[in-house]
């Protein structure tokens, strides 16, 4: 097979990269008997996804090394702290994904290349909150 005449379909480009904290959290908002209105932590594992229609030399949406500011963030902000004690909303995943895509717009967008999509936050290996960013964003 002559892969020189494989045609190149057009398209949009997508990357994903995920991230690991260990925190805790208490959902005040729920009733007393509910389990998750009580301290308790998980592993959270965060993928942010990005796009782009045309890639950057040599050939990327972004360098998967340009995230590390993202990565350092988690770290140094959210990993082994008490979420209710920092996000400025309840501290469930729902708002911890639109929380870190504020972060990740704010102040990581302007110096990529590559478009956020969407920030993904799993707290369990079965559960998982996604939030789509808006175009203008």
């Amino acid at each position: 097979m002559d892969t020189a005449t494989v045609p190149l379909p057009s398209g949009v480009f997508t990357i994903g990269k995920s991230f690991g904290f260990e925190a805790g959290h208490r959902l005040a908002a729920l009733s007393p008997d509910h389990k998750c209105s009580r301290q308790h932590g998980h592993s959270y594992q965060v993928e942010v996804v990005l796009t782009a229609p045309l890639l950057e030399g040599p050939g990327f949406v972004t360098d998967f090394g340009a995230l590390a500011p993202f990565k350092d963030f988690l770290d140094t902000e959210l990993d082994h702290r008490n979420l209710h004690e920092i996000l400025p909303v309840e501290p469930t995943s729902e708002h911890l994904a639109q929380f870190l895509a504020g972060w990740f717009t704010q102040n990581l967008q302007p110096t990529i290349s590559g478009r956020l999509v969407a920030v993904l936050v799993r707290e369990t290996g079965s559960s998982w909150a996604r939030f789509d960013v808006g175009e203008g964003q």
